[in-house]
C-alpha cells in the first residue's frame, strides 16, 4: 500500500469532502431515489435513473476519499526549511522566454490545482524543480513544446 503524500490542508480538505459526501449528499441522493421510486414504473423514470447514477458516483467518491485518507503522508510544511525544493516548497519562477514569474507550491496529486497555484509532484516541472535552488535554471517539456524557467526563490511555510 503506497503512502500518498500531501499537506495538512490537503488532507483537511480531502477529510471535509468526505464528511459532506457522507453526512449530506448520501442522505439527499436516498431522499430523491425514493422520491422518484413513488412516481412508480421505474424502466421509464429518467429521476430514478438519475438519482441511482448519482448514488452511484457518490459512492464511488466516498471509496476514493476513504482509500487516499487511508494511505495519507501528511507532510506539515510549515515544519520544512531548506534552500532546495521538496515537497512542500513554494517556489517563485520566472519564465525565460517571457519573463513572467509565476509562483508554485508542490503539493501531492490530490489537491494539485494549477490555477490556485498548486501544481502535483508528479507532473512534469515539479520534478524537474526537485533538488534545483534559486539561480538555477530548468527546462520543462511541456505540451505546448519545451520551456525554461529560472528559480528567483524557494520558501516553506
Amino acid at each position: 500500500m503506497n503512502k500518498v503524500p500531501m499537506t495538512l490542508a490537503g488532507y483537511d480538505s480531502l477529510k471535509e469532502e468526505l464528511r459532506w459526501r457522507q453526512q449530506e449528499e448520501r442522505p439527499r441522493i436516498i431522499e430523491a431515489i425514493a422520491e422518484a421510486r413513488a412516481h412508480g414504473d421505474l424502466s421509464e423514470n429518467a429521476e430514478y435513473h438519475a438519482a441511482k447514477e448519482a448514488q452511484s458516483m457518490n459512492e464511488g467518491r466516498i471509496g476514493e476519499l476513504e482509500d487516499f485518507i487511508a494511505r495519507a503522508e501528511v507532510i506539515d510544511v510549515k515544519k520544512l526549511s531548506g534552500d532546495t525544493v521538496k515537497f512542500g516548497a513554494t517556489v517563485v519562477l520566472v519564465d525565460e522566454d517571457t519573463d513572467e514569474e509565476k509562483t508554485y507550491q508542490i503539493v501531492g496529486d490530490q489537491e494539485a490545482d494549477v490555477k490556485s497555484g498548486r501544481i502535483s509532484i508528479s507532473s512534469p516541472i515539479a520534478r524537474a524543480l526537485i533538488g534545483k535552488g534559486a539561480g538555477d535554471s530548468i527546462e520543462v517539456n511541456a505540451p505546448g513544446g519545451a520551456r525554461g524557467y529560472e528559480v528567483l526563490r524557494v520558501q516553506y511555510g
